[in-house]
């Protein structure tokens, strides 16, 4: 297993936790937690012991957004001694690779997860600590915590690609709101808007998220949860149903034909739990992947 500096990674009973560990700062994000996160992300996704991924933070806060402790040029990568962007006359090279956010590297990462992401928000969330939780699958958070998108009150804008996932997840208008006020809000407006599943005492926190992933472990098969997460998220930038239909009908032929289906419905005439053989590092249809991956340019 790896070593981590800024988060921790804990594999029990097939659920894997990720925590972030910098508590001393609220857990502040920093380059070296995205690379670590990214990382832990690879790892959860190469072991097919792992059917679920739990993400929360260490100590009485979730994240408290970017670690601000270089000041002014907080965001100014190019006085951080970044300059591989910069050009000798000046000019940005747009496409460089330097050019590109973490928090998006990391977003990026948990979108592409063949395992389902499930944050258990602990406690304050603002900036990156709520977009990174966009791409999860299902989140959970603690009563009256504080949560915000507050890049405006910073002199940014939303990053980690929260511009595509948080209006899918809330709406334009709720998502443009909380954008463009940058304003702090408690947990309980998260998720009266949808955007939180439910509110937990902190001590009940990681039970529920557990319970969830141990529902998903217990009953469900690997390859086909996978599939169904890529199927669903992917759904969103589809133009037309008939997109969908296509994706869905190959993979349901694929599936349709594996050890997996004849388990399941064998299991359920027999009323036994199943035991499903296909494995997500091994078994995943040809039909997958059916897009071609963006690239950065």
């Amino acid at each position: 297993m790896a070593d981590y500096e800024t988060i921790r990674v804990e594999i029990a009973d097939q659920i894997a936790t990720i925590t972030l560990n910098r508590p001393d700062s609220l857990n502040a994000f920093t380059v070296e937690m995205s690379r670590e996160l990214i990382a832990a992300f690879d790892q959860t996704d190469a072991d097919d012991a792992v059917r679920a991924v739990i993400v929360t933070g260490e100590g009485r806060g979730f994240c408290a957004g970017a670690d601000l402790a270089a000041g002014a040029d907080t965001f100014n990568y190019a006085e951080l001694g970044d300059t591989g962007p910069v050009r000798a006359d000046g000019s940005i090279d747009w496409a460089h690779d330097q050019v590109r956010d973490t928090g998006g590297l990391v977003t990026l990462r948990i979108f592409n997860s063949l395992k389902p992401v499930i944050a258990a928000i602990n406690g304050p969330a603002a900036g990156i600590g709520m977009t990174m939780t966009l791409p999860m699958d299902i989140r959970l958070a603690v009563p009256g915590a504080k949560m915000g998108f507050v890049f405006t009150r910073r002199g940014i804008v939303p990053e980690a690609a929260s511009s595509w996932f948080l209006p899918r997840l809330v709406g334009i208008s709720r998502a443009m709101e909380w954008c463009a006020t940058g304003r702090i809000f408690p947990s309980e407006e998260a998720r009266d808007a949808g955007l939180i599943r439910s509110l937990h005492a902190p001590e009940e926190l990681l039970p529920a998220a557990r319970a969830i992933a141990r529902e998903i472990a217990d009953n469900t098969a690997p390859v086909s949860v996978a599939l169904t997460r890529q199927m669903l998220w992917r759904g969103l930038g589809l133009a037309h149903p008939m997109e969908a239909h296509k994706v869905d009908s190959r993979v349901v032929f694929a599936r349709g034909r594996g050890a997996d289906a004849a388990e399941g419905v064998t299991s359920f005439l027999e009323k036994r739990t199943p035991a499903y053989p296909e494995r997500v590092g091994s078994d995943m249809p040809e039909v997958y992947p059916w897009w071609d991956e963006p690239a950065w340019s």
